[in-house]
């Protein structure tokens, strides 16, 4: 299979371009200074510890650990509050004056670390004739597009190895998946509680603090590992800001994380957010056979 290949330093266009859907083009390379040592402000509800909070996020959604509080979630295995839940997704990308953003929608297994998202391309984002919505299926390591466009059939898929992408696929398909940006936070180097909110009527506790992805990769699962290790050799620094929210069982509703790319072209900055309800909803991922995997070349944008 012959796909556009994402190099590191200057080279690397389309981690930033969000090419493999074709959107628009940047360079990449990274800007920004390494922050060094772990700080967490005391959470105030119950003296929890807002840094280890923010880094069992992704436990805490896979159900391999128990939540701050006492429900239960359908589905959600035993001992866990995590599981499944319905996913939004927005990804805004601004360079040079010029604004994308690309919204996805679906459903995401934490369990088995497999889902299913509708992504849709803003009007004209694609050319004069607009996109059909892209449909992606997310599993460890691999990324699967129908409705790629740049030559590919409609009627096939493209596959992408998420750990041969120089940002591990934190941005380049459009959407970041689901349990890499919860995983991510396992390397909060900095935290801060920054107090109660509501999101979609569901009381939830705001942080506020920086990743290192590096870190992140260290303590990643094993389905995520390679994703962010593929992340830490193509981005020239590893601190990434986020903002989090988490209801009381300790679950994640929301996650924005914000990049920021530079090289000699305009600097591109890339606010990728994720949202989560309805916890233990049935997933149905149904990977494609593989004569139905496109192997042709991809036209270059």
């Amino acid at each position: 299979m012959v796909v556009q290949r994402h190099r590191s330093g200057g080279g690397a266009r389309a981690a930033c371009a969000l090419a493999v859907v074709g959107v628009m083009a940047a360079t990449a390379g990274c800007g920004g200074d390494r922050v060094g040592g772990d700080s967490a402000v005391a959470d105030e509800r119950g003296g929890a510890d807002s840094l280890d909070a923010v880094r069992r996020a992704a436990e805490v959604l896979g159900g391999t650990v128990s939540g701050t509080g006492t429900g239960t979630v359908a589905g959600a295995g035993a001992g866990g509050v995590g599981g499944s839940a319905r996913v939004r997704t927005s990804m805004q990308t601004a360079a040079g004056g010029t604004r994308v953003t690309i919204r996805g929608r679906g459903a995401y297994d934490f369990r088995r670390c497999a889902g299913r998202l509708e992504v849709v391309l803003p009007e004209n984002a694609a050319g004069a004739d607009g996109h059909r919505p892209i449909t992606e299926l997310l599993v460890p390591d691999a990324l699967y597009m129908m409705n790629r466009g740049a030559g590919v059939p409609t009627d096939k898929w493209v596959r992408v190895d998420t750990t041969t992408l120089a940002d591990g696929n934190l941005v380049t398909g459009g959407v970041t998946d689901p349990m890499v940006a919860a995983e991510l936070l396992r390397g909060a180097r900095q935290v801060e509680y920054v107090g109660q909110a509501v999101l979609a009527g569901v009381s939830v506790r705001h942080y506020r603090g920086v990743s290192d992805i590096g870190r992140a990769a260290r303590e990643a699962s094993p389905q995520s590992r390679g994703a962010l290790v593929a992340a830490t050799k193509g981005f020239r620094t590893r601190t990434v800001p986020f903002d989090a929210y988490l209801d009381e069982q300790g679950r994640l509703r929301e996650v924005r994380h914000r990049f920021t790319f530079a090289d000699e072209g305009p600097v591109a900055e890339v606010t990728s957010t994720m949202s989560l309800s309805d916890f233990g909803v049935p997933v149905s991922v149904r990977l494609p056979d593989d004569h139905d995997i496109y192997t042709g070349k991809i036209e270059e944008r």
